[in-house]
């Protein structure tokens, strides 16, 4: 920082691509801090150094960092709402950042905020924390797999020529005063994608670079009757070369990139990228030779066609075989007396998950929560550190699997002795804002966001909420986050697009409870059909009973009833016909599905308590 002369320098986590999940040559932020969780920015200035992180992160930034660094609560009330609003105050300062690691759209924002206060960006040559990490992890160089038809639903050359007829509808960049016809450099001659996930599904590929995602790392140019990926000569054996040759792509090294981008080899014209290109990339075209748009390619992923819905059911139908067995396991454990730790509770979930035809891997590190670490989001369990999965509180299982035909996202809260009061009317209003998410009918054009009020109206009652969104997308074998579509995004919900439905509460320091279940988006038929055949509603994906003992009869409607025990049963019709080789989980399952609510069965020593 003392040789580029620099008052601070940021050091965000994510990688050149975006990424919110990186490989391990590429955790800087938790190599300087030892904040492991997937979100937040470190902040290193000449005299301190800042963790600024959202509330799924702030306990366990807390726990985590030692005294050097000083946590920054982005969205508390009287915080910043993020690293940039908190970099707003910041004048006459030299701010240091690699450029690849910024975005495009925060770059520039971040300009129009610290530009009035006589503050600039710097980007140093290279990047600072990669010259003092002396053992930093080597890059992967497993080879890329291809993804087959058979779980795609489309071929690559289709989809490469869907982003084609993208490009030639982009209006060329003539100013709007002028009648003269575009010049070639005002046409639009070609896209270059930076997003893992978006040239993995846009080429019908998969990779291992990214532990729980099924990515490698890569950039790819398509233009109109060409495209160039930028991808290491290790990681594209011959099967894969001879399939790139054939689908019209042509191979470079990954660093390429550069040396194509400063010649301009893609001839005359812009290029098109989205807001989420690195800065990097923006400065080397300068805004000449580029236009800025939202990127097509994430559009057409987040639209399931539909083989990759039919994938994503058996994927959830398998998954939550695996999640019944570890259920079923993991209560009779506990009620026979023994003590399970939640890093064998994760790991038995696990076990059980590779059973699963099509099983790639976990789609992210199992959380695995009892007590206190259940108030925390995104807890992870390690051996070393582990707590005892206790009888007096809730018990939060985040889990889910990857497989050739769908990524799994599924959260179960549990009790295995007799829940409080307390714990009771928490986890009935979480189950309202669930069950009303999973219940409603809205027309198009209505987006997540205006729906998130459903899932919160019931704790709001009582005083309580959540600090993190409702729900998210999700991949098909791709990445467990995806976008646009969301329950905190204004993006319109359409038919294809998958989302989750999770509403917790989280009672700091004691324990925290959530209810996650995946959600399609289908079309209904109401009986008014207003303005036509506009309506829509949910498909539930998961298939994982929800455990009725903490749930306080009196709070819930008659509807709410029914659709906890409609949901059971389900969950036992089609479950069942799995488990007739293990007869302890079809006890389980028959047992969930027959529960009265409230009900609470067999405690430790095989005491029967009726919580009615």
């Amino acid at each position: 920082m003392a040789k580029d002369n620099l008052d601070y320098y940021i050091i965000p986590s994510e990688d050149a691509h975006g990424s919110e999940y990186v490989a391990a040559s590429d955790k800087r932020r938790e190599f300087i801090s030892g904040f492991t969780g997937s979100a937040g920015q470190a902040v290193v200035s000449k005299t301190a150094a800042y963790i600024i992180t959202d509330s799924r992160y702030w306990i366990q930034a807390r726990e985590q960092v030692d005294p050097n660094w000083h946590l920054v609560a982005a969205g508390s009330i009287d915080g910043p709402k993020d690293w940039i609003e908190w970099l707003d105050r910041v004048k006459d300062c030299r701010i240091g950042i690699d450029a690849r690691m910024l975005p495009h759209e925060k770059a520039t924002l971040l300009n129009s905020k610290i530009g009035p206060l006589n503050s600039k960006l710097v980007f140093p040559p290279q990047n600072l924390v990669d010259l003092v990490w002396t053992d930093k992890p080597a890059k992967s160089k497993d080879p890329v797999f291809l993804q087959p038809r058979e779980f795609t639903g489309e071929d690559a050359t289709r989809k490469l020529e869907k982003v084609r007829e993208w490009i030639r509808e982009q209006p060329a960049s003539t100013l709007s005063y002028s009648k003269a016809p575009p010049t070639p450099a005002q046409i639009h001659v070609g896209t270059l994608i930076t997003n893992l996930s978006q040239i993995a599904y846009l080429l019908n590929l998969r990779g291992s670079d990214i532990p729980f995602n099924p990515l490698f790392q890569a950039y790819l140019y398509v233009g109109l009757d060409n495209a160039t990926i930028f991808l290491e000569s290790p990681k594209a054996p011959e099967d894969i070369q001879t399939y790139l040759r054939t689908i019209g792509v042509d191979r470079r090294d990954y660093n390429d990139l550069w040396t194509f981008l400063r010649k301009r080899e893609w001839g005359e014209g812009k290029l098109l990228i989205s807001p989420q290109t690195s800065y990097a990339i923006s400065l080397m075209l300068t805004h000449f030779r580029y236009t800025v748009t939202p990127s097509h390619v994430e559009r057409m992923l987040s639209l399931k066609n539909p083989v990759e819905l039919d994938g994503l059911r058996r994927a959830y139908l398998r998954d939550g075989v695996a999640f019944v067995r570890f259920l079923a396991w993991l209560e009779v454990k506990l009620s026979e007396g023994y003590d399970i730790t939640e890093y064998e509770a994760a790991f038995r979930l696990t076990e059980f998950r590779r059973r699963n035809k099509y099983y790639m891997g976990l789609a992210y590190a199992n959380i695995s929560a009892s007590g206190p670490n259940a108030a925390l989001p995104h807890y992870v369990p390690h051996k070393a550190t582990a707590r005892m999965i206790d009888r007096d509180t809730p018990y939060l299982n985040d889990s889910g699997g990857q497989y050739r035909d769908g990524t799994c996202d599924t959260t179960r809260t549990l009790h295995f002795g007799r829940p409080t009061p307390e714990q009771c009317e928490a986890y009935t209003r979480v189950l309202q804002g669930h069950i009303a998410i999973d219940s409603a009918v809205f027309p198009e054009g209505t987006s997540g966001y205006q729906l998130d009020v459903l899932a919160r109206k019931a704790l709001w009652k009582d005083g309580l909420n959540y600090m993190h969104g409702t729900g998210h997308g999700f991949g098909s074998f791709l990445n467990v986050h995806e976008g646009p579509q969301g329950f905190s995004s204004a993006v319109p919900l359409e038919y294809g697009h998958v989302v989750t439905n999770e509403p917790g509460f989280y009672n700091e320091g004691k324990w925290g409870m959530r209810i996650e279940s995946a959600l399609a988006v289908k079309r209904v038929q109401t009986r008014g059909a207003f303005n036509g055949d506009i309506w829509l509603g949910f498909e539930r994906l998961t298939c994982v009973p929800i455990q009725t003992r903490m749930v306080k009869e009196s709070m819930l409607t008659k509807e709410e009833k029914q659709w906890l025990k409609d949901h059971n049963q389900r969950c036992y019709e089609k479950l069942a016909p799995f488990l007739k080789d293990d007869k302890r989980a079809l006890k389980w399952l028959k047992r969930e599905a027959e529960r009265g609510i409230g009900f609470v069965g067999p405690g430790p020593g095989g005491v029967t308590i009726d919580w009615n």
